[in-house]
């Protein structure tokens, strides 16, 4: 059975964005941040994603050719996103671009049956998306990736939950920036 991994980074505060839905800067990665994401992502076998995130995520199709000069590791980046296979689960879209697949199914019943299949684990991105599996018990890791900033508002990492998820710590590692980063599994 596959693992389903919700990751995002997050405020210390706990949201994702600010109360505009704006980023200001505050969530991108330095190259150490970077590298780490680069490894976490060539390890999955797919991504699912909320139209939200997914239209944030379109920056890395075409990255190689309308940023040449960036760094290694960001076309490093933007070569492993475009070959990952991805799910986006959105009514209001009605094309995707790369590597996607749009779907208007009930994420519920195609997430389960995701991950009956074999492969790699999966991840999830996006708040709305992941309160609708959480609530239905198909999260089986939490990364969150805590930034040192407050912002007072805006999207929560978890939304309003229905009841308490019991987590375990697996991991815990703080990078050179001051982002601090816990893995824990669901009990």
């Amino acid at each position: 059975m596959r693992k389903l991994i919700y990751s995002m980074t997050a405020s210390l505060d706990g949201y994702i964005s600010a109360p505009r839905g704006e980023h200001d800067g505050w969530a991108v990665p330095d190259e150490e941040l970077h590298r780490f994401h680069n490894d976490a992502v060539r390890g999955l076998g797919g991504h699912l994603l909320g139209r939200r995130l997914y239209e944030v995520m379109t920056y890395w199709e075409g990255f190689e050719e309308r940023e040449p000069d960036a760094p290694q590791y960001a076309h490093e980046f933007a070569r492993i996103w475009q070959k990952l296979p991805k799910i986006v689960y959105s009514t209001t879209l009605t094309e995707v671009e790369g590597n996607t697949t749009l779907s208007t199914a009930d994420p519920v019943t195609e997430v389960t049956r995701l991950k009956q299949e074999p492969g790699e684990p999966l991840a999830v991105g996006g708040a709305d998306l992941a309160a609708t599996l959480i609530r239905h018990d198909l999260i089986d890791e939490y990364r969150v990736f805590l930034a040192p900033t407050a912002l007072g508002g805006g999207k929560p990492y978890f939304t309003a939950l229905d009841r308490q998820i019991a987590l375990e710590l697996q991991e815990a590692r703080t990078f050179d920036t001051g982002v601090v980063y816990l893995r824990y599994a669901a009990r």
